[in-house]
């Protein structure tokens, strides 16, 4: 079954780049372009995608705006953000609004291509450049403020594998490395991170960082530890 993807930049060279890129898998169907936020939130609407290309920087409506409305919908599609500023707004405002990914425009064709493979199959990707400005935010403790009060009510229904999981997804170990930490299979681990993540009410493993880090489950540069 094709990923339908929409895509979503001001340039219009840039954006028929993207597309021709894109729409040559044959795993994937450009179903839509806009050229602004407003045009990336009516499309999502109308046509249904699985995975939203989006720019960050463009007038009336920024990608990080249209990010956060759509998003918030029921059945929303996941949204791969990309820009040419590697900025530290951008990829914590991005995150924040949903974003299931944050890549630069500069990056290779192949890693685009399995950017949109790894978000539509509900799983997350980051730019090194930007999982680095993150984890180095919040070590610095400029990075975005942590939630009041103890964490999500939620939280307390974690077993407590599904918790030291969810400090490995933290740190940044995939299936395989946490797999081999904790003695387990494969689909035994994907089991406690689809089930931490149903829990939790987040998306993916990007929202599972950012909840970890905010509520001190995870620490950079610390191994994940039972808390």
């Amino acid at each position: 079954m094709s990923v339908r993807v929409l895509v979503v930049d001001d340039q219009g060279v840039v954006r028929a780049g993207f597309a021709a890129v894109i729409d040559a898998e044959e795993d994937m169907t450009v179903v839509g372009e806009a050229g602004d936020g407003a045009g990336a939130v009516r499309l999502a609407g109308e046509l249904a995608p699985d995975v939203v290309v989006m720019d960050v920087r463009m007038p009336d409506l920024d990608g990080i705006a249209a990010t956060r409305i759509i998003t918030g919908r029921e059945n929303a599609p996941r949204i791969l953000v990309l820009t040419t500023f590697d900025l530290d707004a951008y990829v914590f405002d991005a995150l924040r609004a949903g974003a299931s990914g944050f890549l630069l425009k500069d990056v290779h064709a192949a890693e685009l291509l399995r950017g949109i493979r790894v978000v539509a199959a509900g799983d997350s990707v980051l730019a090194p450049s930007a999982t680095r400005r993150l984890i180095g935010h919040y070590a610095s403790g400029a990075g975005p403020a942590s939630r009041s009060g103890s964490g999500p009510r939620e939280l307390g229904s974690l077993t407590r594998r599904e918790r030291y999981v969810l400090t490995l997804v933290a740190s940044g170990l995939d299936d395989a490395e946490i797999a081999g930490q904790l003695g387990i299979t494969v689909g035994t681990v994907k089991t406690h991170v689809n089930a931490l993540l149903h829990k939790l009410g987040l998306r993916d493993r990007v929202q599972a960082t950012i909840l970890a880090y905010d509520l001190g489950l995870a620490r950079p540069n610390l191994p994940g530890t039972l808390i």
